[in-house]
């Protein structure tokens, strides 16, 4: 089921999903499966899988010449979704990126999801590799979310990059893009960053899904901001409970986002992460329950595998 039928069919009431990300090459599914059991109490009609790209690592060779290898830490964002429909029952929706996707890669991507009965996927540009500064997208591939939500919505029209096919399956896509309530880290500012998401939209986006944030009056801004731009469909917001003192600064660095003072203070005097994770979990609480309040229609956690704080953050929500 689409992303969008599922809050049709929640009648206003408000659903919890989480994120996870695949494992570490060399680990199996059951990790995956532990991560997600102890939240399944709480019905989620989705469950999120992330992509990530590769990197690249320099090898030294005998002769004392460097050698570039691609290396892909955590495959197998298919067939986690695949499983998780086969044994829970509900949708799972992959990630899928520009980078390190050729048009024809992406194509390819997409018919194996709609062989597999999957119905949603979010469409995101992807950050550059960790070796280089900005990003650069595949000879041939999409540079950009609008691209790559352009290329979706094609299938989702019958449209192949080989034009000469013939009598072409129309796949369905649900298609999700992602949000910033604090503007994507490169838009040269906020309308700009709403400008562009607008174009998504256009091209064929269902729903939006957002970075974390800690303060929710950001999000009811950015809400607002695109509600004025004439942006109706779904706005999602994504929450991660602080968990480490080092998150401090280690999330405004990684995700360009600000923390509230009262929230950085209570870390700071929290005399260990045992400490810091209650204090993370009490103020994704207090965020919660204000968001329910204003009828937003999912709440989406950043678990990245693990349940143990988003558990008791849906304890006292759902």
């Amino acid at each position: 089921m689409k992303v969008t039928q599922h809050i049709e069919r929640a009648n206003g009431k408000t659903q919890f999903s989480f994120e996870i990300l695949p494992p570490l090459k060399g680990q199996n599914i059951q990790c995956i499966f532990d991560g997600i059991d102890p939240l399944m109490e709480f019905n989620p009609p989705f469950i999120d899988v992330t992509y990530h790209r590769e990197e690249y690592e320099f090898k030294e060779l005998p002769n004392g010449l460097l050698e570039k290898k691609i290396v892909k830490k955590r495959p197998g964002t298919v067939g986690i979704c695949s499983a998780i429909q086969n044994k829970y029952g509900v949708d799972a929706i992959p990630h899928i990126l520009c980078g390190g996707f050729t048009k024809e890669d992406t194509e390819n991507f997409l018919i194996d999801m709609d062989f597999l009965g999957i119905d949603n996927v979010v469409a995101l540009r992807g950050d550059a590799v960790k070796s280089e500064i900005y990003f650069k997208p595949e000879k041939d591939g999409n540079a950009y979310a609008t691209e790559l939500v352009t290329q979706i919505n094609n299938l989702n029209n019958g449209i192949y990059l080989d034009a000469d096919l013939q009598n072409t399956n129309q796949t369905d896509f649900c298609i999700g893009v992602a949000g910033y309530p604090e503007k994507h880290m490169e838009a040269p500012s906020m309308d700009s960053d709403i400008y562009f998401m607008k174009q998504k939209i256009k091209n064929g986006a269902d729903y939006i899904i957002t970075q974390m944030f800690f303060d929710n009056q950001k999000f009811f801004e950015y809400v607002e901001k695109c509600r004025t731009a004439g942006i109706t469909v779904p706005i999602i917001p994504g929450l991660k409970p602080i968990a480490t003192k080092k998150q401090l600064n280690l999330i405004p660095h990684r995700f360009k986002v600000d923390l509230p003072d009262d929230l950085i203070m209570a870390v700071v005097k929290a005399k260990d992460n045992d400490a810091v994770k209650q204090i993370g979990i009490e103020w994704c609480i207090s965020q919660s329950k204000e968001l329910v309040k204003a009828g937003i229609p999912v709440l989406h956690y950043y678990s990245m595998g693990k349940a143990e704080n988003i558990k008791a953050i849906a304890k006292e929500i759902f």
